[in-house]
């Protein structure tokens, strides 16, 4: 199936996947580029300003990039769980000299703004993930000459999607690292093996899709490319690469022989993530609520606190199942390997 990334000169299948809260670089996205590949950046938690002056740097090496958004979906949470949780938080927040929100903050992430941005300052690739946006979103960037991706965990997700009118598909399995971009957080869907899923997704829907989750060999992009895919997308293994953003805490969580098991968890932003196990997650995920982003913004003081002083085991460690192969490498070679 010929795909927009064949218009836009993307010959390597392995894509840089967008990763929000730093990871992703404007280095990252460039370095993708010169293999012959393509990255994302991620808008996520950014303010408009400051992905136009990632936008306005890439765009000046002349590569095809993409940029993706999260879609407002938030998940209500209810003030007394909010406080309670708040309260217990607190206490390792006071370690640090750290003082919480006492009330839910809530936000879309400049969701409209950054539409507004990418139809006047149109980008090659624009992704959502978390949502579908809505319909006139769309056929405007469309109309600006974007290709629309549309992150999705499920054939149903996926049949919504080309409804509304998208151009390709993320396929997120389960096990991908950071957040699911699942429509309904409240309940995630079934765990399905990422070939089988593509082979699902590809069967209800005619539309080019882009693989992700647990790709952290050739072997298994070939597997997933032999199942449907048109492309994969790969993020945990970037997680350490050379022009990666994430912070040396988490570079060090990725490499330690002590952590061995990802976990799904809410408990630090309030919506399903998967990362390394850690002593956060043990003590509060029984009690967390869902709540996004009410819950992320009440921890990410605490969890920018503990990052900057080395500790791991209060930091939201985003990783897939793969992450054993996350390498200090340029990310050029890691794309080009992966791809076999």
């Amino acid at each position: 199936m010929t795909t927009p990334l064949d218009d836009l000169g993307v010959r390597l299948p392995v894509l840089a996947a967008p990763m929000a809260g730093g990871a992703t670089t404007t280095d990252m996205v460039r370095a993708a580029a010169s293999a012959g590949s393509m990255g994302l950046l991620a808008a996520g938690y950014k303010t408009p300003e400051a992905l136009q002056a990632e936008i306005t740097a890439v765009r000046a090496a002349s590569v095809p990039f993409g940029v993706n958004v999260f879609a407002p979906n938030p998940v209500p949470i209810d003030t007394e769980a909010y406080r309670r949780y708040a309260a217990a938080v607190q206490v390792e927040a006071n370690r640090y000299g750290v003082t919480l929100p006492t009330g839910p903050v809530d936000d879309d992430d400049a969701f409209d703004a950054k539409v507004d941005l990418l139809r006047s300052e149109p980008v090659p690739v624009v992704s959502f993930t978390f949502g579908l946006p809505a319909i006139d979103v769309i056929r405007a960037l469309q109309k600006a000459g974007t290709t629309v991706v549309q992150t999705v965990t499920s054939p149903q997700e996926a049949e919504a999607a080309a409804a509304a009118g998208v151009d390709m598909l993320a396929v997120q399995a389960s096990v991908a690292g950071g957040h699911s971009g699942t429509f309904t957080p409240d309940r995630m869907p079934a765990s399905v093996p990422l070939t089988e899923l593509v082979a699902r997704v590809t069967e209800a829907v005619r539309l080019p899709v882009i693989a992700a989750g647990g790709l952290a060999t050739a072997a298994d992009v070939a597997a997933v490319l032999r199942a449907g895919a048109s492309a994969v997308a790969v993020g945990t293994v970037l997680l350490r690469a050379d022009e990666s953003g994430a912070s040396a805490t988490h570079r060090a969580a990725l490499a330690d022989p002590s952590r061995t098991e990802t976990v799904i968890t809410r408990a630090f932003t309030g919506r399903p993530a998967r990362g390394l196990r850690n002593r956060f997650i043990d003590q509060f995920e029984a009690s967390a609520p869902l709540g996004y982003p009410a819950i992320h913004h009440l921890t990410s003081p605490l969890r920018k606190a503990a990052a900057a002083a080395g500790e791991a085991n209060l930091v939201h460690l985003w990783a897939g199942t793969g992450f054993r192969h996350a390498a200090e490498k340029p990310t050029a070679t890691i794309l080009t390997e992966l791809a076999g």
